[in-house]
């Protein structure tokens, strides 16, 4: 464990906080268990021990240069690493040469790296192609820009595309902590400092890592032993742009921007967008909170609200700033004055927590599938009856729950927007399903 005068040390300077607590192998990388996980898909490939051409896409600082180091020592491979903001036609054939001679040498196979391939132009791209189709090294780009627009077709069809996710807050509290387990600092930082510093990283481990460096060395050279949010704004304001120039907190200017969309107040919620923006949010976080009201917030009251803000992003994506935060700016202005629902999010929620305390019920069999012979003489399918077949394609009286359970109404329209009308329907399927229950059960008397 290192100390903070090994951390201090001016005269032997030791590398960055981000780099000394980069990890050193596949398990101990925090986040991206879709990819990851046992049974995912690049763990699969890792497993294999067969590596293959890729890119990998995802925001700064969720572990992509890591990956890439790591797959290199997983396959007993060279690793060679080229930035393309850095990087000519001349580094790239020198690392061509080099893989050559490796490989001459000692038979060893290399994992050439492009770190931010996008920024390669076109011409850049093509020269790693011949060399990939022949095996000379396996080729793993890393971009935070959607590869569909800004990889070539050649090169994007012969690597496997794998998107990393933006790091959730708990998996930012993970490194946080391991950060500070790993070092001897005699500070301490109170919650609400540690969730404004996870906050302003916004899903980025290095971004985060350097922040508590900043901390770390502004204490020592205040010598204060606990860091608060003051002490956090005043340290980060000094080498980032403010997210607000009175202080608040970065969370607290999204629950603006959220609650003033629920509240229907197009211009307070551009104003808290604009407010993002100009304080150096990332314009897709944004737009990924916009989807998140959509769907919690106004869902089938205007089920176009999801599409616009995701076609908002979109645009953002194949744009970039500042033309593409037109787009999300529209979205703004859409959801805020859209009719307002959030029967969809309740119905969740609810069907959620009934599942998750009821038993596991089996599928009616009237329910099930029947591809085969041998279910269908197990009765899979039998007394099905097909809606289409049925006057407005409803069948009056059928029960879709499995059985013994009772019906449940989890979802609840409002009287707003599209939901008057979905209301109205179901009100009217449910007076079809009644007057059916009272044939059948008059049936059953006579």
């Amino acid at each position: 464990m290192s100390s903070v005068s090994d951390f201090l040390d001016l005269h032997s300077p030791a590398a960055p906080l981000a780099e000394q607590l980069r990890p050193q192998t596949i398990d101990d990388i925090i986040g991206q268990q879709h990819l990851l996980g046992e049974g995912k898909p690049l763990r699969l490939a890792i497993d294999s021990g067969k590596p293959h051409s890729m890119i990998l896409w995802g925001p700064p600082g969720t572990g992509k240069t890591t990956l890439a180091r790591l797959m290199s020592r997983v396959f007993n491979a060279e690793f060679i690493a080229l930035s393309a903001v850095l990087s000519g036609i001349k580094d790239i054939r020198n690392a061509i040469e080099k893989a050559q001679a490796v490989l001459q040498q000692n038979g060893r196979h290399t994992i050439l790296f492009v770190d931010e391939v996008h920024r390669f132009n076109k011409s850049q791209q093509d020269a790693f192609l011949p060399h990939v189709e022949q095996g000379l090294f396996t080729f793993i780009g890393a971009t935070t820009e959607n590869p569909s627009f800004e990889v070539n077709n050649a090169l994007l069809s012969r690597a496997q595309v794998y998107t990393l996710s933006a790091l959730t807050d708990d998996d930012m509290t993970v490194i946080f902590n391991r950060a500070l387990n790993s070092m001897s600092f005699r500070q301490t930082f109170t919650s609400e400092a540690r969730q404004l510093i996870i906050a302003y990283a916004d899903g980025d481990a290095r971004r985060m890592l350097n922040m508590l460096e900043q901390m770390i060395i502004a204490s020592e050279n205040s010598k204060t032993d606990e860091i608060d949010t003051s002490a956090v704004q005043n340290a980060l304001s000094r080498s980032r742009r403010r997210f607000d120039k009175s202080g608040d907190a970065f969370y607290d200017q999204i629950s603006a921007l959220h609650k003033s969309v629920r509240g229907s107040s197009p211009d307070a919620a551009i104003y808290w967008f604009c407010r993002m923006l100009d304080g150096g949010a990332d314009p897709l976080y944004i737009g990924r909170r916009l989807i998140r009201m959509a769907t919690e917030d106004i869902g089938m009251a205007d089920p176009r609200s999801l599409q616009v803000t995701i076609n908002a992003c979109e645009t953002y994506e194949r744009l970039g700033s500042p033309e593409g935060e037109l787009a999300l700016a529209q979205a703004v202005l859409y959801l805020s004055c859209a009719p307002k629902s959030n029967a969809a999010y309740l119905a969740y929620k609810k069907a959620r927590a009934y599942v998750a305390k009821d038993e596991s019920r089996p599928v009616p069999m009237h329910l099930r599938n029947a591809p085969t012979r041998l279910m269908k003489e197990m009765g899979y399918g039998d007394e099905y009856r097909y809606a289409h077949d049925y006057p407005e394609a409803y069948v009056a009286g059928e029960s879709y729950f499995p059985e013994e359970m009772p019906d449940i109404q989890f979802y609840q329209p409002t009287g707003n927007g599209l939901e008057n009308k979905i209301q109205e329907k179901l009100n009217y399927l449910h007076n079809l399903d009644q007057k059916a229950k009272e044939r059948k059960s008059f049936g059953k008397k006579r």
